[in-house]
């Protein structure tokens, strides 16, 4: 009996002592635009450090973020965040992985509906009732004179765009021009300083775009269109690039979703070794694509 309580003491101990990890989200349903919050909160802190993806990069794209705030004291967390969200449909919050001293803690997955609470059926009555007015010939002219000038403008900017397309677009796609400029863009994105400053998201998010971009113009892949998964599959049902390139793109798209979704804290070592072999991919893109330097069936 006696060692029997002496166990639920140390037990209920251990739980005086534990941290308790809370979230909570006011509302399950939004109207367009309409705010809600996003709560955060862990009890019984004992001073440890918490470890949380940074301000105002908490949830993901669709979440529009109108404030995010922070209370950290010795034994209590706290991170409220109000958003909301302009366009219709399920959204999620994912499973947010967040350390607390040496140990990880994950919060519950939400959904949230948005609508549109306008209806097809409302009526919009105005407050004075039309009047006829005659027109001359001067008063058609005042009212359509844009619209001429307009017409005339698109006829110019038609023949300029197939005048670009009858002598610039060979120069302008060619694989040296798309690769100097990717270069220029990724040295862009370095001064930046995103690195040095462990802004892994914004990092990711930006290379990864860059990179779309690039696949897309440079090799003809839909990487603009397709998700990261459907991407990867794409590469390795074609032949448009080499192995050894295909598996550089692969390990940095995938570590850039775990990035987004707040499943993944690289170091700067490994941010600045995504950045290099994606550097070192786009140079080298042309000289294979000149030598056809391709995926080889095996």
């Amino acid at each position: 009996m006696k060692r029997t309580a002496f166990f639920i003491f140390i037990f209920l101990s251990f739980l005086a002592g534990a941290q308790t990890l809370y979230s909570h989200l006011d509302k399950k349903t939004l109207a367009l635009g309409e705010p809600a919050v996003f709560t955060v909160r862990i009890e019984n802190l004992g001073g440890k450090d918490v470890f949380i993806a940074p301000k105002n990069q908490l949830l993901p794209f669709h979440f529009e973020v109108i404030k995010d705030s922070i209370s950290k004291q010795k034994d209590l967390y706290e991170r409220t965040v109000e958003f909301a969200i302009y366009q219709e449909g399920v959204f999620k919050i994912p499973q947010l992985d967040i350390k607390i001293g040496d140990q990880v803690q994950q919060t519950i997955p939400y959904e949230v509906e948005v609508v549109n609470t306008a209806k097809k059926e409302d009526q919009i009555n105005d407050i004075m009732n039309n009047k006829s007015v005659k027109l001359e010939g001067r008063d058609y002219w005042d009212m359509y004179k844009f619209y001429l000038l307009g017409f005339l403008a698109v006829v110019a900017l038609i023949f300029l765009v197939w005048q670009f397309i009858r002598y610039g677009r060979q120069r302008i796609s060619s694989p040296v021009v798309l690769t100097n400029q990717t270069l220029k863009k990724l040295e862009s994105l370095r001064k930046k300083k995103y690195i040095e400053n462990g802004n892994y998201r914004a990092f990711y998010v930006n290379i990864i775009d860059i990179t779309r971009e690039f696949l897309t113009s440079q090799y003809h892949i839909p990487a603009n269109v397709l998700l990261t998964d459907d991407l990867i599959e794409y590469m390795k049902n074609n032949n448009t690039i080499s192995i050894e390139n295909e598996k550089i793109v692969e390990d940095v798209f995938l570590r850039g979703d775990m990035v987004k979704f707040a499943k993944n804290f690289p170091d700067t070592a490994i941010m600045q070794k995504d950045f290099d072999d994606i550097k070192a991919f786009v140079k080298r893109s042309s000289k294979d694509l000149e030598f056809e330097k391709l995926r080889k069936d095996v």
